[in-house]
């Protein structure tokens, strides 16, 4: 009897023991909570670094770029475009664009994001982008937002009003960049079918030469197109722009990662190797066709490697970066100088033959090339996928661009300036200023 009351006690006690131990035991065996996301000052430094590198793409480097390879009673007003363009959409991004990009829509979430965001508003200096400050994140967009339409007004170079191009391009980043932005980065369906694109061949690149090739196609040829002598009046300013948009490039892809690490050091040399392939090959297929290297086949040939590289710098190693420069290098070539000229349509500085082109190209060769070495995204890489992407891109980008083409008419009353204005030069007819060199 005795032995049992003292076995009953220790049962008890060891219960007890077993009871009391229970919650530690749970919450030893319970997965830990993720860490709370904290900044990193090295990751904050180099993307305060990205984001310069990326605006100076713009201003001076397109400006410069697109700048001299039209004539001389048009330069003012192609460099003024893209002073304009940097200013208005960064008001534009400011107020609706970032929230339409990278909110929660909510319902509408595969296709638009909300309105939570309008004027930044939630958006705090304690407000974290992963581990940089949200501000600095948003800002970094805010480049790319900017870049795009700039990019677009090199293929109606030379024969659209100001007010016009002006409208348009607001409307444009409302209305096809902020929602493409969202599909691809911001939660959107593109994103989640699994389309990659590092840093902008869809978003960027695609998104511009197709809304310039539309634009193209509805303003119609320059005036004098194909009897007029339309020669670029001074390559040396493009030959800097080029430059200065190699080098900002960096930041537009080694910056996509948002961390200074080695998948940013990878896209970094990834830049570097497709490019100057692709400035190689242009210049030499242009060599066998033509029998001389021009310098503008030399510039135009390295954009070609930098857009085309762009989608694919996070993804792909070295080789692959290098072959997919080599096949920019050529077929963009072919698209800007013969197929144009076979087609008959006037894309002014090759902003479809170059970035619609180029961007098609490496959105398709990153679901070849893609190294789940490199980047383990890329592991379930498909060019199926990647086609998809493609096609939606265009798509809606064909589709809106003409409807805003079509409203800004009727609100300015043309696109075009008159046949006697275009011929005077945008220079003097838009500004009321001209060049003297």
């Amino acid at each position: 009897m005795k032995l049992n009351t003292t076995l009953t006690a220790a049962g008890s006690a060891l219960g007890a023991f077993a009871l009391a131990t229970l919650p530690v035991f749970a919450q030893d065996a319970a997965p830990a909570a993720p860490a709370a996301p904290t900044l990193d000052a090295g990751n904050t430094a180099w993307m305060l670094t990205s984001t310069l590198l990326v605006l100076m793409m713009t201003i001076p480097g397109l400006a410069l770029f697109y700048g001299g390879m039209v004539r001389k009673k048009n330069v003012l007003a192609t460099v003024m475009q893209s002073f304009a363009i940097t200013c208005a959409i960064t008001i534009v991004w400011f107020v609706v664009g970032y929230s339409i990009a990278f909110t929660d829509g909510g319902p509408t979430q595969a296709w638009l994001g909300g309105f939570s965001k309008l004027f930044h508003n939630g958006v705090t200096v304690s407000s974290l982008w992963g581990s940089i400050p949200e501000y600095v994140f948003s800002t970094f967009q805010m480049t790319f937002a900017i870049i795009t339409p700039a990019l677009i007004a090199g293929a109606f170079a030379e024969r659209m009003k100001f007010s016009a191009m002006l409208i348009f391009m607001v409307l444009w980043s409302i209305f096809v960049y902020s929602p493409i932005a969202h599909w691809v980065w911001g939660g959107g369906f593109l994103g989640g079918l699994g389309v990659l694109d590092f840093a902008g061949g869809t978003v960027v690149h695609i998104n511009a030469g197709v809304a310039g090739l539309v634009c193209a196609l509805v303003l119609g040829k320059r005036k004098g197109f194909g009897s007029t002598n339309m020669a670029p009046h001074n390559l040396v300013y493009s030959v800097i722009g080029a430059a200065l948009l190699w080098v900002g490039w960096f930041g537009f892809n080694a910056g996509s990662e948002l961390a200074a690490d080695g998948l940013a050091g990878a896209a970094m040399i990834n830049t570097q190797v497709a490019t100057a392939a692709a400035a190689l090959a242009w210049m030499f297929a242009e060599w066998i066709v033509v029998k001389k290297p021009s310098v503008l086949g030399i510039i135009s040939g390295a954009v070609a490697g930098l857009v085309a590289v762009t989608p694919a710098a996070g993804f792909v190693n070295p080789t692959g970066a290098l072959v997919i420069g080599l096949v920019a290098g050529v077929l963009c070539y072919v698209a800007a100088a013969h197929v144009k000229r076979r087609l008959g349509y006037d894309d002014s500085l090759d902003a479809f033959g170059v970035h619609g082109v180029g961007g098609i190209i490496g959105a398709l060769l990153t679901g070849v090339f893609a190294d789940p070495a490199i980047n383990p995204l890329g592991e379930n890489h498909s060019i199926v996928t990647q086609f998809y992407g493609i096609v939606a891109t265009i798509a809606w980008t064909a589709i809106a661009s003409f409807i805003i083409l079509m409203i800004v008419k009727v609100l300015v009353g043309g696109l075009r300036p008159s046949e006697q204005e275009e011929e005077e030069g945008l220079d003097i007819t838009q500004h009321g200023e001209s060049v003297n060199e």
